[in-house]
């Protein structure tokens, strides 16, 4: 079995609202993302012929979505009051709504999902919060 990885990397904040601990309050990460692709075998014709695929198409889906989420404040939907969204969006703030509680766990998910219906065949996403803690989402 052949296997493929990159990373990218973005800074956001979030929190963990209705959670009881530091987390409930508003914090930030250098989250990395690595994604994986596997195949039993190479491609055997044409210019991508010995590989798997062209590493430059894998980084550059998954450099866009990193990218997507970077320098945000990124919020479960519902977890904040209509009148605070509008007071930071007034501020200027960039702020994402997901809809699911911001956890590594859920970015695992929510990258991988994204990734393999572009096609890439990704069979396994790995979101690091920390540099020694991280979350994976795999076939």
């Amino acid at each position: 079995m052949y296997s493929l990885k990159t990373a990218a990397a973005f800074d956001s904040a979030h929190f963990l609202a209705g959670y009881k601990g530091k987390c409930s309050n508003i914090h930030g990460h250098r989250w990395v993302v690595e994604a994986y692709v596997s195949s039993p075998g190479l491609q055997d014709s044409g210019e991508k012929r010995g590989m798997v695929m062209d590493f430059s198409d894998l980084k550059k889906a998954l450099r866009s979505l990193a990218d997507s989420f970077d320098h945000a404040l990124i919020f479960e939907k519902g977890s904040l009051r209509e009148k605070t969204l509008e007071a930071l969006a007034e501020e200027g703030f960039r702020l994402i709504p997901v809809p699911f509680r911001p956890t590594a766990e859920n970015f695992a998910r929510h990258f991988f999902e994204v990734l393999d219906g572009q096609g890439l065949g990704v069979k396994r996403v790995v979101v690091y919060e920390t540099p020694d803690n991280c979350a994976a989402y795999e076939v």
